[in-house]
């Protein structure tokens, strides 16, 4: 009979770990703080046209091709298919890999473009500014469209 009882707490300890395990975060209140996301170094603006048939994109009006396992960040941070963005013209930064293929695609709105993309200066502080300026778009983010659990 003892085996049975340690046998019978030990299934129900393990089913109630299970279903605690599938329980959902609890949801940001506002004073706890929001999720940010840094900007990446190495990064370039452009204007991304993706054919029909991914990888096949254009940067700027120049033909280009996405790297295998390419990966597209949306405004949440959240990766995205080369599928959901088939036939669109994107505004991004964008880094590249080894070989020269774009690797790595975040996407931007329209303002944050104009402020990232229209800063470019001659001098050599012009890209110190344009990271600057992108450090200040994705630390705002979370005012502009808040996280909803």
């Amino acid at each position: 009979m003892n085996r049975w009882t340690r046998f019978l707490i030990a299934a129900l300890a393990w089913a109630a770990a299970g279903a605690f395990a599938q329980q959902p975060p609890p949801p940001l209140s506002p004073g706890q703080p929001t999720l940010r996301r840094e900007a990446p170094r190495d990064v370039k603006p452009a204007i991304i046209t993706v054919s029909a048939t991914p990888p096949i994109i254009a940067v700027d009006g120049v033909p280009d091709r996405l790297s295998p396992g390419a990966r597209i960040r949306d405004r949440n941070n959240m990766l995205m298919l080369t599928g959901q963005v088939a036939g669109k013209t994107l505004y991004t930064v964008y880094k590249r890999d080894a070989s020269g293929m774009v690797h790595e695609v975040w996407l931007l709105n329209q303002e944050e473009y104009a402020k990232v993309g229209g800063n470019s200066y001659g001098d050599g502080q012009g890209y110190l500014r344009f990271y600057e300026l992108l450090n200040l778009v994705w630390a705002n983010r979370h005012l502009i469209s808040p996280l909803i659990p």
